[in-house]
């Protein structure tokens, strides 16, 4: 999936940067301390691991408007 779009201003593209990151950040650490209080220190850092490598496929594998029909990654 193409993090960009061909109609983006560079203002768009380093707003959706700062954007991204910052929500990545409050969403890490939300989930690891909802895994922590859940499943205790080791438990919760293995959840918030398997979690996380989830959260990275999904965003992997999710076709966007831009890739040609019938795509393989």
């Amino acid at each position: 999936m193409p993090y960009y779009t061909a109609d983006q201003t560079r203002w768009e593209r380093n707003a959706k940067v700062l954007a991204d990151v910052f929500c990545s950040l409050l969403l890490a650490l939300l989930l690891a301390l909802f895994s922590i209080v859940f499943f205790g220190w080791l438990g919760g850092l293995v959840a918030f691991v398997v979690v996380e490598a989830c959260l990275l496929a999904v965003d992997w594998l999710v076709p966007s408007k831009n890739d040609a029909a019938g795509v393989v990654r």
